[in-house]
C-alpha cells in the first residue's frame, strides 16, 4: 500500500518546510530514513552494484510513496548509494571481482562476464580491471567438464557431436583458438589446467 506524500500536520514534530523536504523536489525526513534502512536491508541480503541498488530503491519508492516526484526519487537513490558506500557494503570493484571469480569457475568467458557486469551498471574501467587476470582457458575447461565436452567426453565424438561442442563453446564467448584447443585437448592436460589455476 502506498503512502501519500503530504506536509506534516504538526510543525513541532518535524523541521521547517524547507528542512523537512515537503517541497515537491525535496524528500521528507521520513523518505530519507526509509531509503537508508532499505539500502541496509538489501545489502545485508546480497551484493549489488550501485546501479542495481539505485534502481531497486526508485522502484520501491514509487510503490511506497504516492505522488513522489522524479527529483525526490533521484535524491532517495543517491541517499541509498551513499549509505551503502559508507557502510562498506556497496563496492562495484569488489562486486566485479567476486562475479569474475564465480564466472570463471562456472565456465563463463571473459566476454560473457563483461557483458553481464556492464548490464548491471559497472563502468568499463572497473570491468577491465576485474578481468585483468581472468583465464578463458580455465573457464572453457570448466564448461567442458560440466557439459562432457572435449577431454571430458565419455565416448568418441563424431562430426555432429564435434560441431555441437564447437558451437556451444563459441556461444559462450570463447575465441576460436580456445574452442579448438578444448575440443582436441587430452584429459591429462585438462586436469592440469584445472589444478594449476588459482580460480
Amino acid at each position: 500500500m502506498s503512502e501519500k506524500v503530504t506536509t506534516p500536520s504538526n510543525p513541532e514534530e518535524s523541521p521547517s518546510l524547507a528542512d523537512s523536504g515537503t517541497d515537491a523536489d525535496v524528500p521528507t525526513a521520513r523518505m530519507l530514513a526509509w531509503a537508508r534502512n532499505s539500502a541496509l536491508y538489501r545489502l545485508s541480503r546480497r551484493m549489488m552494484t550501485e546501479q542495481e541498488l539505485g534502481t531497486a530503491i526508485r522502484r520501491k519508492a514509487k510503490q511506497k510513496f504516492e505522488g513522489i516526484s522524479e527529483p525526490q526519487l533521484q535524491a532517495l537513490a543517491a541517499r541509498a548509494i551513499d549509505c551503502g558506500r559508507q557502510m562498506g557494503g556497496l563496492d562495484d570493484q569488489a562486486y566485479s571481482a567476486s562475479k569474475v571469480r564465480a564466472g570463471i569457475r562456472g565456465g563463463k568467458s571473459r566476454r560473457q562476464i563483461a557483458d553481464t557486469l556492464r548490464r548491471k551498471g559497472v563502468s568499463n574501467d572497473t570491468v577491465s580491471e576485474a578481468l585483468l587476470d581472468a583465464d578463458d582457458l580455465r573457464a572453457a575447461t570448466a564448461y567442458a567438464r560440466k557439459r562432457g565436452f572435449g577431454p571430458f567426453r565419455t565416448a568418441p565424438a563424431d562430426e555432429k557431436r564435434l560441431a555441437r561442442e564447437l558451437a556451444s563453446l563459441a556461444r559462450r564467448g570463447f575465441s576460436l583458438d580456445i574452442v579448438r584447443r578444448i575440443t582436441s585437448m587430452e584429459r591429462e592436460e585438462a586436469e592440469e589446467v584445472m589444478a594449476d589455476s588459482h580460480w
